[in-house]
């Protein structure tokens, strides 16, 4: 059997000299060409998560087909097996798998994530299908072919994984997927799991603030005010440059912090671009030559989730629950840039590493992650999500403390995608 390698490959589309880098297959000595095309067609509006989970759904489909090559006639059936196995797993009672795939049994969120995968990359080979070609033909490789062949009987028979086009709602209304993901379980349980908050002052003083090196310590405390006492996620935090943090001006022993969105957010300084551009991946781009980090791929990458900002300039401006913490911050903050005026920086990055061989370079949310869990050892606690012990629950914490201060439940819900909302509690 010839097994499909998943990479990563920089690809360049035209003669700009900008490169993409995104993960692909290769698949007998090239690159599976309907595949990429698909991800570079909504590389713009798609994350590379969602890139990740296609080219993963896709190697499955390949081995799977690999593997059961005599074994079906109706393309119908093989898709609907494949769903099948998905959640199943192929390996039988006896613990064998004459298939050679030894699957374990996926869970219903993986299983119908893997399906809608396939089900977006096989309708837009369909469409790709029906439209005139625009670029010369050539031999398709072999899974070239099975992969047109899947997306033709997806457009012409039977919709193996997608609702059939239709002219009318009322004809639309009546169709379904013919091969249905599994409906996950839900939990009734409402009571989200929060970093305990008996255990947070020995967690940041002597977990966080115990590492060796001064600096680490104090630029992850600093991190960890802004999740606990503000609500960022650990990514929130390392798209901070050093210009988006100044002294308050009507309480100068406080600071006022903002997110900004890394790719639309307005340059800091009035910059303005050679052509005028103020936002920040020009900036970037002019200043540094180097791309935001939400667009970047591999360990550098910092995904983005906030999709409301307050400003017209695209930014989150973080409040504090309580004050106290945004003092606290700007103390350490003042520190932490002594250090930092130390370190030769080629980016505008304010949450650097200080390891030898990286020292300046972003910090990576690997090494976040990776410094909090030798945080919670140092205090006796090993990480556990389930415990809230995790750098996600301190969202949940500082949702708690809101529910206890009395706001309006719809008011934290909201608080997950916008922390302004915390401003109006300092009018309580």
């Amino acid at each position: 059997m010839v097994i499909p390698v998943k990479v990563r490959a920089k690809v360049v589309t035209d003669n700009t000299g900008i490169q993409y880098e995104h993960p692909v297959l290769l698949t007998e000595n090239r690159v599976l060409n309907p595949l990429l095309d698909y991800i570079l067609a909504y590389r713009h509006n798609r994350s590379a998560s969602w890139a990740e989970r296609v080219v993963h759904a896709t190697y499955l489909f390949i081995l799977f087909m690999e593997a059961n090559q005599d074994c079906f006639n109706d393309p119908q059936l093989l898709f609907e097996s494949f769903a099948q196995r998905l959640f199943s797993g192929t390996i039988n009672d006896e613990g064998l798998d004459p298939s050679g795939l030894f699957w374990l049994p996926s869970t219903t969120k993986t299983a119908n994530g893997l399906i809608n995968s396939l089900t977006g990359l096989t309708d837009f080979l369909a469409d790709k299908q029906g439209k005139q070609a625009t670029n010369p033909w050539r031999t398709a490789s072999s899974y070239e072919q099975r992969l047109n062949y899947a997306a033709w009987f997806r457009r012409n028979q039977h919709d193996f994984l997608g609702h059939i086009k239709n002219k009318t709602i009322n004809e639309t209304i009546k169709c379904a997927r013919n091969i249905r993901g599994r409906r996950a379980v839900v939990s009734i349980h409402d009571d989200v799991i929060a970093f305990p908050e008996n255990l947070f002052e020995r967690f940041y003083r002597d977990g966080v603030g115990g590492a060796k090196d001064e600096r680490v310590a104090i630029r992850n405390q600093l991190i960890l005010l802004m999740m606990h006492f503000a609500g960022c996620r650990e990514s929130d935090a390392l798209h901070l440059w050093i210009e988006d943090v100044f002294v308050d001006p009507l309480k100068p022993e406080n600071v006022i912090v903002r997110i900004f969105h890394p790719e639309e957010g307005r340059a800091p300084n009035n910059w303005h671009g050679r052509n005028g551009t103020t936002n920040r991946a020009a900036y970037l781009r002019e200043k540094y030559s180097i791309t935001p980090r939400n667009r970047l791929a591999g360990t550098q990458r910092v995904g983005w989730k906030n999709r409301i900002v307050d400003h017209k300039d695209n930014y989150i401006q973080l409040h504090w629950f309580p004050q106290q913490a945004g003092v606290l911050f700007g103390k350490l903050w003042r520190i932490y840039i002594r250090y930092l005026a130390a370190i030769d920086r080629h980016h505008p990055y304010a949450f650097v590493s200080f390891d030898n061989g990286n020292s300046g370079k972003p910090l990576t949310i690997n090494a976040f992650n990776d410094a909090y869990e030798k945080a919670l050892f140092r205090i006796g606690e090993s990480p556990s999500k389930i415990e809230g012990r995790s750098p996600h629950a301190h969202r949940h914490a500082i949702g708690r403390r809101l529910d206890r201060a009395g706001v309006h439940p719809r008011i934290i819900r909201k608080r997950s995608t916008n922390p302004i909302l915390f401003q109006h509690l300092h009018a309580r």
